[in-house]
Protein backbone atom coordinates (compact mmCIF):
# COMPACT_ATOMS: atom_id res chain seq x y z
CA UNK A 1 0.00 0.00 0.00
CA UNK A 2 1.41 3.40 -1.00
CA UNK A 3 1.19 5.84 1.89
CA UNK A 4 0.09 9.44 1.16
CA UNK A 5 1.39 11.80 3.85
CA UNK A 6 0.98 15.12 2.01
CA UNK A 7 -1.72 16.23 4.47
CA UNK A 8 0.51 15.61 7.50
CA UNK A 9 3.42 17.39 5.83
CA UNK A 10 1.26 20.44 5.21
CA UNK A 11 0.13 20.43 8.84
CA UNK A 12 3.79 20.58 9.83
CA UNK A 13 4.49 23.34 7.27
CA UNK A 14 6.84 21.09 5.34
CA UNK A 15 7.17 21.28 1.56
CA UNK A 16 4.58 19.34 -0.39
CA UNK A 17 4.63 17.68 -3.80
CA UNK A 18 1.11 19.04 -4.26
CA UNK A 19 -1.52 20.77 -2.15
CA UNK A 20 -3.41 18.15 -0.12
CA UNK A 21 -7.19 18.35 -0.02
CA UNK A 22 -10.06 17.00 2.02
CA UNK A 23 -13.58 18.35 2.46
CA UNK A 24 -15.51 18.93 5.65
CA UNK A 25 -18.57 16.68 5.60
CA UNK A 26 -17.01 14.76 2.71
CA UNK A 27 -18.47 11.60 4.26
CA UNK A 28 -22.20 12.03 4.15
CA UNK A 29 -24.97 14.04 2.66
CA UNK A 30 -23.64 14.62 -0.87
CA UNK A 31 -23.09 10.90 -1.50
CA UNK A 32 -25.90 8.78 -2.97
CA UNK A 33 -24.54 5.68 -1.21
CA UNK A 34 -24.76 7.47 2.13
CA UNK A 35 -28.28 8.73 1.52
CA UNK A 36 -29.32 5.16 0.78
CA UNK A 37 -27.82 4.01 4.07
CA UNK A 38 -29.65 6.79 5.91
CA UNK A 39 -32.95 5.38 4.70
CA UNK A 40 -32.21 2.40 6.93
CA UNK A 41 -29.98 3.74 9.72
CA UNK A 42 -29.79 6.88 11.85
CA UNK A 43 -26.50 8.71 12.37
CA UNK A 44 -26.06 7.20 15.81
CA UNK A 45 -26.87 3.73 14.44
CA UNK A 46 -24.19 4.07 11.76
CA UNK A 47 -21.55 5.32 14.19
CA UNK A 48 -22.28 2.48 16.62
CA UNK A 49 -21.43 -0.13 13.95
CA UNK A 50 -17.65 0.15 13.37
CA UNK A 51 -17.57 -1.73 10.06
CA UNK A 52 -20.41 0.36 8.64
CA UNK A 53 -18.97 3.59 10.02
CA UNK A 54 -15.56 2.77 8.55
CA UNK A 55 -17.21 2.16 5.20
CA UNK A 56 -18.87 5.59 5.29
CA UNK A 57 -15.61 7.27 6.39
CA UNK A 58 -13.54 5.60 3.67
CA UNK A 59 -16.03 6.12 0.83
CA UNK A 60 -14.96 9.70 -0.08
CA UNK A 61 -11.30 8.70 -0.04
CA UNK A 62 -12.00 6.06 -2.64
CA UNK A 63 -14.60 8.12 -4.50
CA UNK A 64 -13.02 11.59 -4.57
CA UNK A 65 -9.32 10.79 -4.22
CA UNK A 66 -8.85 13.11 -1.22
CA UNK A 67 -5.68 13.12 0.86
CA UNK A 68 -7.21 12.56 4.31
CA UNK A 69 -10.19 10.81 5.83
CA UNK A 70 -12.23 12.34 8.63
CA UNK A 71 -14.01 9.97 10.95
CA UNK A 72 -17.74 9.91 10.40
CA UNK A 73 -19.45 10.85 13.66
CA UNK A 74 -21.14 13.78 15.36
CA UNK A 75 -19.63 16.30 17.77
CA UNK A 76 -22.31 15.26 20.28
CA UNK A 77 -21.18 11.60 20.32
CA UNK A 78 -19.45 11.81 23.74
CA UNK A 79 -22.13 13.94 25.42
CA UNK A 80 -24.41 11.07 26.56
CA UNK A 81 -21.49 9.90 28.73
CA UNK A 82 -22.09 13.01 30.88
CA UNK A 83 -25.59 11.83 31.67
CA UNK A 84 -27.29 14.04 29.07
CA UNK A 85 -29.95 12.73 26.72
CA UNK A 86 -29.16 13.86 23.15
CA UNK A 87 -31.32 13.27 20.12
CA UNK A 88 -30.17 14.15 16.60
CA UNK A 89 -33.34 15.28 14.84
CA UNK A 90 -33.35 15.32 11.04
CA UNK A 91 -33.42 18.87 9.71
CA UNK A 92 -32.86 20.29 13.19
CA UNK A 93 -29.66 18.94 14.73
CA UNK A 94 -28.83 18.00 18.33
CA UNK A 95 -31.74 18.40 20.75
CA UNK A 96 -31.39 18.24 24.55
CA UNK A 97 -34.62 17.46 26.40
CA UNK A 98 -33.42 18.98 29.69
CA UNK A 99 -31.15 22.01 29.04
CA UNK A 100 -28.31 22.68 31.50
CA UNK A 101 -28.93 26.16 32.95
CA UNK A 102 -28.12 26.02 36.67
CA UNK A 103 -25.12 25.31 38.85
CA UNK A 104 -26.90 22.25 40.20
CA UNK A 105 -27.41 20.89 36.68
CA UNK A 106 -23.73 21.41 35.90
CA UNK A 107 -22.70 19.70 39.12
CA UNK A 108 -24.72 16.62 38.18
CA UNK A 109 -22.82 16.10 34.91
CA UNK A 110 -20.73 12.94 34.88
CA UNK A 111 -17.29 12.11 33.48
CA UNK A 112 -16.48 10.25 30.30
CA UNK A 113 -14.79 6.87 30.30
CA UNK A 114 -13.84 6.61 26.63
CA UNK A 115 -13.10 2.87 26.51
CA UNK A 116 -16.55 2.21 27.96
CA UNK A 117 -18.67 5.11 26.69
CA UNK A 118 -17.37 5.52 23.14
CA UNK A 119 -15.75 2.15 22.47
CA UNK A 120 -17.51 2.07 19.09
CA UNK A 121 -15.61 5.22 18.05
CA UNK A 122 -12.28 3.73 19.09
CA UNK A 123 -13.02 0.43 17.36
CA UNK A 124 -13.84 2.29 14.13
CA UNK A 125 -10.54 4.18 14.29
CA UNK A 126 -8.59 0.94 14.75
CA UNK A 127 -10.41 -0.62 11.82
CA UNK A 128 -9.79 2.37 9.54
CA UNK A 129 -6.07 2.44 10.26
CA UNK A 130 -5.87 -1.00 8.66
CA UNK A 131 -7.87 0.12 5.62
CA UNK A 132 -6.67 3.62 4.75
CA UNK A 133 -3.67 4.77 2.71
CA UNK A 134 -4.22 8.39 3.79
CA UNK A 135 -4.13 9.94 7.29
CA UNK A 136 -7.19 9.67 9.51
CA UNK A 137 -8.47 12.85 11.15
CA UNK A 138 -10.71 12.58 14.18
CA UNK A 139 -12.35 15.40 16.08
CA UNK A 140 -14.36 16.83 18.95
CA UNK A 141 -16.64 19.77 19.47
CA UNK A 142 -15.13 22.64 21.46
CA UNK A 143 -16.47 23.39 24.95
CA UNK A 144 -18.27 26.58 23.87
CA UNK A 145 -20.02 24.90 20.97
CA UNK A 146 -21.01 21.85 23.05
CA UNK A 147 -22.12 24.14 25.88
CA UNK A 148 -24.32 26.12 23.50
CA UNK A 149 -26.30 22.96 22.66
CA UNK A 150 -26.48 21.89 26.30
CA UNK A 151 -27.73 25.28 27.47
CA UNK A 152 -29.96 26.28 24.56
CA UNK A 153 -31.44 22.80 24.26
CA UNK A 154 -30.62 22.71 20.55
CA UNK A 155 -29.30 24.86 17.71
CA UNK A 156 -29.50 28.62 18.18
CA UNK A 157 -28.88 31.80 16.22
CA UNK A 158 -28.41 34.26 19.06
CA UNK A 159 -27.14 32.11 21.99
CA UNK A 160 -29.10 34.20 24.47
CA UNK A 161 -29.35 31.47 27.12
CA UNK A 162 -25.69 30.55 26.70
CA UNK A 163 -24.49 34.11 27.14
CA UNK A 164 -26.94 34.67 29.99
CA UNK A 165 -25.38 31.79 31.97
CA UNK A 166 -21.88 32.97 31.06
CA UNK A 167 -22.51 36.52 32.26
CA UNK A 168 -24.85 35.91 35.21
CA UNK A 169 -23.41 32.75 36.74
CA UNK A 170 -19.67 32.58 36.11
CA UNK A 171 -19.29 29.87 38.78
CA UNK A 172 -21.57 27.55 36.82
CA UNK A 173 -20.02 28.61 33.53
CA UNK A 174 -16.44 27.87 34.49
CA UNK A 175 -17.42 24.60 36.13
CA UNK A 176 -19.12 23.62 32.87
CA UNK A 177 -16.02 24.65 30.90
CA UNK A 178 -13.84 22.52 33.19
CA UNK A 179 -16.07 19.49 32.79
CA UNK A 180 -16.21 19.85 29.02
CA UNK A 181 -12.45 20.43 28.94
CA UNK A 182 -11.84 17.18 30.81
CA UNK A 183 -14.25 15.35 28.50
CA UNK A 184 -12.54 16.75 25.39
CA UNK A 185 -9.04 15.86 26.56
CA UNK A 186 -9.96 12.31 27.58
CA UNK A 187 -11.96 11.78 24.39
CA UNK A 188 -9.17 13.12 22.18
CA UNK A 189 -6.43 11.11 23.89
CA UNK A 190 -8.42 7.90 23.51
CA UNK A 191 -8.94 8.57 19.79
CA UNK A 192 -5.26 9.34 19.26
CA UNK A 193 -4.21 6.23 21.21
CA UNK A 194 -6.50 4.20 18.95
CA UNK A 195 -4.74 5.49 15.84
CA UNK A 196 -5.99 8.98 14.92
CA UNK A 197 -3.24 10.83 13.04
CA UNK A 198 -4.60 14.37 13.33
CA UNK A 199 -7.17 15.93 15.62
CA UNK A 200 -9.51 18.79 14.79
CA UNK A 201 -11.63 20.75 17.25
CA UNK A 202 -14.74 22.32 15.80
CA UNK A 203 -15.66 25.52 17.64
CA UNK A 204 -18.45 26.09 15.18
CA UNK A 205 -20.32 28.81 17.08
CA UNK A 206 -17.62 30.65 19.07
CA UNK A 207 -17.73 33.48 16.51
CA UNK A 208 -20.85 34.61 18.37
CA UNK A 209 -18.56 36.03 21.07
CA UNK A 210 -16.53 39.22 20.91
CA UNK A 211 -12.78 39.20 21.49
CA UNK A 212 -12.92 40.26 25.15
CA UNK A 213 -15.46 37.60 26.04
CA UNK A 214 -13.50 34.94 24.15
CA UNK A 215 -10.36 35.86 26.07
CA UNK A 216 -12.19 35.85 29.42
CA UNK A 217 -14.56 32.90 29.13
CA UNK A 218 -13.13 30.57 26.47
CA UNK A 219 -9.47 31.04 25.62
CA UNK A 220 -8.04 29.69 28.92
CA UNK A 221 -10.04 26.48 28.45
CA UNK A 222 -8.90 26.10 24.84
CA UNK A 223 -5.30 26.76 25.85
CA UNK A 224 -5.49 24.04 28.49
CA UNK A 225 -6.95 21.53 26.03
CA UNK A 226 -4.38 22.10 23.31
CA UNK A 227 -1.49 22.32 25.80
CA UNK A 228 -2.44 18.87 27.07
CA UNK A 229 -2.88 17.42 23.58
CA UNK A 230 0.25 18.86 21.99
CA UNK A 231 2.24 16.09 23.69
CA UNK A 232 0.27 13.41 21.85
CA UNK A 233 2.35 13.74 18.69
CA UNK A 234 -0.37 14.51 16.13
CA UNK A 235 -1.23 17.79 14.36
CA UNK A 236 -3.92 19.85 16.09
CA UNK A 237 -6.44 21.84 14.05
CA UNK A 238 -8.93 24.49 15.20
CA UNK A 239 -11.87 25.53 13.04
CA UNK A 240 -14.90 27.77 13.49
CA UNK A 241 -17.22 29.90 11.39
CA UNK A 242 -17.55 33.67 11.57
CA UNK A 243 -14.44 33.87 13.74
CA UNK A 244 -12.16 36.20 11.78
CA UNK A 245 -11.97 38.56 14.77
CA UNK A 246 -10.57 35.70 16.89
CA UNK A 247 -7.84 34.51 14.52
CA UNK A 248 -4.99 36.34 16.24
CA UNK A 249 -6.01 34.80 19.56
CA UNK A 250 -6.22 31.38 17.92
CA UNK A 251 -2.73 31.93 16.53
CA UNK A 252 -1.46 32.19 20.13
CA UNK A 253 -2.82 28.75 21.04
CA UNK A 254 -0.52 25.69 20.90
CA UNK A 255 -2.05 24.37 17.68
CA UNK A 256 -0.62 23.48 14.28
CA UNK A 257 -3.36 24.44 11.82
CA UNK A 258 -6.06 27.10 11.69
CA UNK A 259 -9.12 26.25 9.62
CA UNK A 260 -10.54 29.29 7.86
CA UNK A 261 -14.14 29.76 6.81
CA UNK A 262 -14.85 31.42 3.45
CA UNK A 263 -14.87 34.95 4.88
CA UNK A 264 -11.08 35.23 5.23
CA UNK A 265 -8.63 34.32 2.48
CA UNK A 266 -5.24 32.71 3.19
CA UNK A 267 -3.49 35.91 2.10
CA UNK A 268 -5.62 38.04 4.41
CA UNK A 269 -4.97 35.67 7.31
CA UNK A 270 -1.22 35.87 6.79
CA UNK A 271 -1.36 39.65 6.44
CA UNK A 272 -3.10 39.66 9.84
CA UNK A 273 -0.03 37.93 11.28
CA UNK A 274 -1.26 34.33 11.31
CA UNK A 275 1.77 32.02 11.33
CA UNK A 276 0.11 28.60 11.64
CA UNK A 277 -0.53 26.29 8.72
CA UNK A 278 -3.84 27.16 7.06
CA UNK A 279 -6.74 24.97 6.01
CA UNK A 280 -9.59 26.14 3.81
CA UNK A 281 -11.60 27.70 2.53
CA UNK A 282 -13.63 27.59 -0.69
CA UNK A 283 -17.21 28.73 -0.19
CA UNK A 284 -19.10 25.44 -0.72
CA UNK A 285 -21.89 27.32 -2.51
CA UNK A 286 -19.44 27.85 -5.38
CA UNK A 287 -19.63 24.10 -6.01
CA UNK A 288 -23.07 24.64 -7.53
CA UNK A 289 -21.68 27.09 -10.08
CA UNK A 290 -20.48 26.22 -13.61
CA UNK A 291 -17.08 24.51 -13.74
CA UNK A 292 -15.39 27.62 -15.17
CA UNK A 293 -16.33 29.54 -12.01
CA UNK A 294 -15.24 26.71 -9.70
CA UNK A 295 -11.88 26.44 -11.47
CA UNK A 296 -11.29 30.19 -11.33
CA UNK A 297 -12.10 30.38 -7.61
CA UNK A 298 -10.05 27.28 -6.82
CA UNK A 299 -7.07 28.64 -8.77
CA UNK A 300 -7.20 31.92 -6.85
CA UNK A 301 -7.35 30.07 -3.54
CA UNK A 302 -4.48 27.76 -4.51
CA UNK A 303 -2.31 30.65 -5.66
CA UNK A 304 -2.80 32.40 -2.33
CA UNK A 305 -2.42 29.25 -0.27
CA UNK A 306 0.82 28.24 -1.98
CA UNK A 307 2.50 31.56 -1.20
CA UNK A 308 3.82 29.86 1.94
CA UNK A 309 4.37 26.25 3.02
CA UNK A 310 1.58 24.77 5.09
CA UNK A 311 -1.65 24.95 3.09
CA UNK A 312 -4.46 22.40 2.99
CA UNK A 313 -7.30 22.89 0.51
CA UNK A 314 -10.76 22.51 2.02
CA UNK A 315 -14.15 24.15 1.96
CA UNK A 316 -15.04 27.00 4.31
CA UNK A 317 -17.99 25.05 5.69
CA UNK A 318 -19.33 21.54 5.23
CA UNK A 319 -20.32 20.01 1.89
CA UNK A 320 -24.10 20.02 1.49
CA UNK A 321 -26.41 17.51 -0.23
CA UNK A 322 -26.81 19.34 -3.55
CA UNK A 323 -23.10 19.08 -4.41
CA UNK A 324 -22.47 16.41 -7.04
CA UNK A 325 -19.93 13.66 -6.54
CA UNK A 326 -18.56 14.36 -10.03
CA UNK A 327 -17.86 17.98 -9.07
CA UNK A 328 -15.77 16.97 -6.07
CA UNK A 329 -13.92 14.36 -8.13
CA UNK A 330 -13.09 16.93 -10.79
CA UNK A 331 -12.10 19.56 -8.23
CA UNK A 332 -9.81 17.17 -6.35
CA UNK A 333 -8.06 16.16 -9.57
CA UNK A 334 -7.67 19.81 -10.56
CA UNK A 335 -6.18 20.77 -7.18
CA UNK A 336 -3.62 17.98 -7.41
CA UNK A 337 -2.71 18.68 -11.03
CA UNK A 338 -2.52 22.46 -10.78
CA UNK A 339 -0.57 22.56 -7.51
CA UNK A 340 1.88 19.83 -8.52
CA UNK A 341 2.85 21.86 -11.61
CA UNK A 342 3.33 25.00 -9.51
CA UNK A 343 5.31 23.19 -6.84
CA UNK A 344 7.33 21.16 -9.29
Amino acid sequence: MTWNEEFLKACRKENNRFVPVWYMRQAGRSQPEYRKLKEKYSLFEITHQPELCAQVTKLPVDQHGVDAAILYKDIMSPVPSLGVNVEIKAGVGPVIDQPIRTLEAVERLGMIQPEKDVSYVLDTIKLLRKQLDVPLITFAGAPFTIASYLIEGGPSREYHETKALMYSNPTAWFMLMDKLKDMTIAYAKAQIASGAQAFQIFDSWVGALNVDDFRTYIKPTMHDIFSELQHEGVPLILYGTGARHLLNDWNELPIDVIGLDWRTSPREAREMGITKALQGNLDPSILLAPWEVIERKATQLLDEGMEEAGFIFNVGKGIFPEVKVETLQRLTAFIHEYSSKKMG
